[in-house]
């Protein structure tokens, strides 16, 4: 048989290489293909084919390389190899069966290789391949997302997107954290990628347009004191929501202001963005700018490097890992009846339990029921007794929120993750809105409630029931009267205060 290439050619480890390369070469053109004709492009399918697959093919490439090289230098060197590849000949029955069954084997090899690749690929751009595969690192984030509004929306969606460059950037990061993993170097809790994530127009709104945004939100609130009673009382409000364009007309309210008729710059002074001294507004239409400074700030030209344009993670910014303060929850379940209001102190219990040191998420769930037992069984030993069944119903209420929204281990809770949508358990809406930012003629962003919502109805034990179209001054629940209007509500909520 005449030889193509030179007798350096002819060796195993080149054979070997030559191998490789062509099933990945092979591979890679499957995946192509499929790619091409997906009807939605899958980021991780970039991975595979673009990065993973050239590597094995260039390393196939490489080792044909050595191969050729170290054939050269022994035959440099006078020494005979012997590395001549076999010679097949068909005509031989044994040789002609071996043939058979080494091609035979090869073509279902590739076709494997084929198969399984995709299937790899398939589950490393599902859901469960993020939230399960380092189970205890991000269980808290798994477990948050699959009761966020945006649980069916894929991981990859939001974290990578479409395009090469965030697709790159993100698998940089993800390689750090691969590696903080198996050497057991992750922080506890995992922070939040804040400079890794891509703009939202990129992502939230090819889904959420502010353009479309037009009419208010009715929201009503239950909400439960912590005393012997349970005391009650409530809100309904409309959230000015807003947004709209000029065609329609509808243009106002708090997505109007902010993303579409102004440009919206700012600097935080700390890297979880909460302490916000500048803002300023681009208004789009006339290109009027204003800034708005806290006392004893001053803009320098780095500090101006650093300022950012507001997009909707600047107060959405827990779109699907929500991590929910105790006080929500219990209010919510005393309102659905998933926890007792007939229980006297339950409030007050509920939330104690929830907050109390624990050092695992097995340790609380044995322990939660205990302390609320011997609370009722030193208290209220009678009516341990008689309501049993809806002392035990409110324990696994408490306990399921407990699971969902604490997770020791890692150190997660709503205390390390604050929510910017509000201003109830965190600064939110008054990092800015806090009557501190003012311009040169020294006005200041607003703070008027009646801004951003309307309350309509609202009802306290001690007035009652009260209902005006026109808006309501709120009245703090338990009668709490004095300085509290110049007050933001996380002065007392917040868990930092």
């Amino acid at each position: 048989m005449k030889k193509r290439f030179p007798d350096i050619v002819y060796n195993s480890v080149s054979l070997i290489g030559a191998i490789i390369a062509l099933i990945a070469a092979e591979l890679i053109f499957f995946l192509t293909v499929i790619e091409f004709f997906a009807r939605n492009q899958k980021p991780y399918m970039g991975i595979v084919t673009f990065i993973i697959l050239p590597g094995i093919l260039i390393f196939g490439l490489l080792l044909i390389a050595y191969g050729i090289f170290r054939e050269y230098k022994k035959k440099k060197a006078g020494k005979a190899t012997g590395k001549q590849l076999p010679i097949i000949d068909l005509n031989n029955p044994r040789q002609r069966t071996a043939v058979t069954f080494f091609a035979f084997g090869t073509v279902i090899l590739l076709a494997a290789s084929a198969v399984g690749s995709f299937k790899a690929y398939e589950y490393t751009d599902s859901d469960e391949f993020c939230g399960t595969l380092c189970h205890t690192v991000m269980k808290p984030e798994y477990t948050a997302y699959k009761h966020s509004p945006h649980s069916k929306v894929g991981c990859v969606q939001c974290h990578i997107g479409s395009g090469a460059g965030w697709f790159v950037r993100s698998k940089i990061s993800g390689s750090y954290q691969v590696y903080s993993v198996l050497f057991n170097k992750y922080s506890r809790p995992i922070p939040t990628p804040i400079e890794n994530l891509r703009p939202a127009q990129e992502t939230c709104e090819q889904c959420h347009w502010p353009k479309h945004f037009y009419s208010e939100k009715l929201v009503k609130v239950n909400h439960f004191l912590p005393d012997e009673n349970n005391t009650r009382s409530g809100i309904s409000m409309l959230l000015k929501v807003g947004g709209g364009n000029s065609q329609t007309g509808n243009t106002y309210g708090i997505h109007w202001q902010m993303n579409i008729a102004n440009d919206v710059w700012y600097y935080a002074s700390d890297e979880s963005r909460q302490t916000i001294p500048y803002v300023k507004f681009i208004n789009k239409e006339t290109k009027k700018v204003k800034e708005f400074i806290t006392d004893g700030f001053t803009l320098t030209p780095d500090k101006e490097k650093q300022l950012r344009k507001m997009d909707c993670i600047d107060c959405h910014n827990r779109p699907s890992h929500i991590y929910n303060p105790p006080d929500k929850m219990i209010n919510l379940s005393m309102s659905n009846g998933t926890i007792d209001t007939s229980l006297p102190y339950m409030k007050s219990m509920a939330v104690q339990v929830l907050e109390e040191k624990y050092l695992n998420t097995g340790e609380a769930m044995s322990r939660i029921p205990v302390l609320i037992k011997d609370f009722y069984s030193n208290h209220y030993p009678e009516l341990l007794r008689q309501k049993s069944s809806d002392i035990d119903k409110s324990i696994d209420a408490i306990k399921n929120i407990y699971a969902n929204n604490y997770f020791p281990e890692m150190n997660v809770s709503w205390k390390q993750f604050p929510n910017n949508l509000g201003h109830t358990y965190s600064d939110g809406c008054f990092r800015c809105h806090d009557n501190k930012h003012f311009d040169k003629e020294k006005k200041s962003i607003t703070n008027d409630c009646n801004s951003c919502h309307t309350i309509l109805e609202q009802y306290t034990p001690e007035s009652g029931s009260q209902v005006s179209m026109k808006g309501l001054a709120y009245a703090h629940p338990g009668g709490l009267t004095g300085n509290i209007r110049n007050q933001k509500c996380s002065d007392c909520h917040s868990h930092t205060k």
